[in-house]
């Protein structure tokens, strides 16, 4: 299991005990970071010491013997900086240069979730299927008492319904499992990372062109919290559509298409209640106020009570999360009549560039392939 990392999120350390605490057989787990001046590499240093020759990260005994020591299950590695990819990609390959021939799976995640206890038994289990080359999760954000909080949760999880039982999965990075033959084979690392930020595309690129199948477990979702401030909230969703636009355009112009015929009918709804006599001179004022007020509530109706949905989903995955949930939970619901504008300003703003700032790095995303560092963050 490979978890790039950058910088300390909240609940830091729970998610890193939950890391370690997997019920798994065996596994190995890498910590990679950029560098030594991550603050991130300090806080890391202690806890993974303390891990060393316990019983929560297990090894096999082949990776014993190809290390001739018993402390390598959990190991913390220092990437450097790389020109032609972003930092997050340039730790995982740092990563897997420490796996060895033995490796059965490879397990990517983001430590900025916190898994349950059996996540990694749970997401690596569809493998045994031979039909199935990724199996991934997602992440899912629960609400707490700020107002941005509860909006990140109501927007993300609208893209965390897209998947399903179906063949247009897409791998989330933060929870990913691949047989390592099929990450050789399919050459994701020489080729699809050699030049990108999105490890996740990448990747579903290489699974799709191969004819691979994308298998999503519904139980690998993972909570994850996160609040800020609207403007840090605002550029971050346009950062998840900007990789959209680039690493998969039509996905991109689909959604684009979408919020658009939601947006125009609803504003000409609009204008026809200020001016019914000018749009709709056939009726009456009044009737053409009420029949369109009438139906927009419908629309809006609609909208809720699909979203009503991810409150149940919300309790169900995350039962330990119930009294935060009982205070909060309507958030996905109540917010859902903001989610659709915010993603058609997230969409009209990502068409005008190719720029993202990700965790104070710059990158000018030229091509899927092709990525230049503006300025590079610390």
């Amino acid at each position: 299991m490979i978890v790039p990392v950058k910088g300390i999120d909240a609940d830091f350390d729970l998610n890193v005990a939950a890391f370690l605490a997997q019920d798994y057989p065996s596994y190995r787990l890498i910590f990679a970071v950029a560098s030594t001046d991550d603050p991130a590499h300090a806080r890391l240093t202690p806890i993974i010491t303390a891990s060393r020759g316990g019983p929560s990260v297990r090894k096999s005994e082949a990776a014993a013997r190809r290390s001739g020591s018993t402390d390598d299950g959990v190991m913390l590695v220092v990437a450097g900086y790389s020109n032609a990819r972003g930092e997050k990609v340039q730790n995982l390959l740092r990563g897997l240069a420490e796996v060895g021939p033995e490796t059965e799976v490879l397990v990517f995640a983001d430590i900025d979730a916190r898994p349950n206890g059996d996540w990694l038994l749970t997401l690596v289990a569809p493998l045994a299927d031979p039909a199935v080359t990724v199996s991934t999760g997602f992440r899912w954000y629960l609400p707490g008492p700020g107002f941005t909080s509860r909006l990140r949760a109501a927007w993300d999880t609208t893209v965390a319904t897209m998947l399903g039982d179906h063949g247009e999965n897409f791998a989330w990075g933060g929870s990913t499992a691949i047989r390592a033959t099929d990450f050789r084979r399919l050459r994701i690392a020489e080729h699809y990372w050699a030049g990108t930020v999105s490890d996740d595309y990448a990747l579903t690129r290489a699974v799709r062109e191969a004819h691979g199948k994308i298998r999503f477990e519904p139980r690998c979702l993972v909570a994850s919290r996160e609040d800020s401030s609207f403007g840090d909230f605002f550029g971050w969703a346009t950062r998840q559509v900007l990789l959209t636009r680039v690493y998969n355009a039509r996905l991109w112009g689909m959604g684009l298409v979408s919020y658009l015929l939601y947006a125009a009918p609803f504003l000409l709804g609009l204008a026809l209640v200020v001016w019914p006599r000018v749009l709709a001179p056939a009726f009456s004022p009044a009737t053409a106020r009420a029949g369109v007020i009438a139906t927009l509530a419908l629309i809006v109706a609609l909208g809720m009570a699909k979203a009503a949905t991810r409150t149940v989903v919300a309790r169900e995955l995350f039962p330990e999360e119930r009294e935060s949930l009982a205070r909060y939970a309507s958030c996905y619901w109540q917010l859902s009549v903001l989610v659709p504008w915010i993603m058609l300003a997230n969409f009209l703003v990502s068409a005008f560039t190719r720029r993202i700032e990700w965790r104070g790095t710059v990158y000018d995303l030229r091509s899927r392939g092709e990525v230049r560092i503006v300025r590079r963050g610390r």
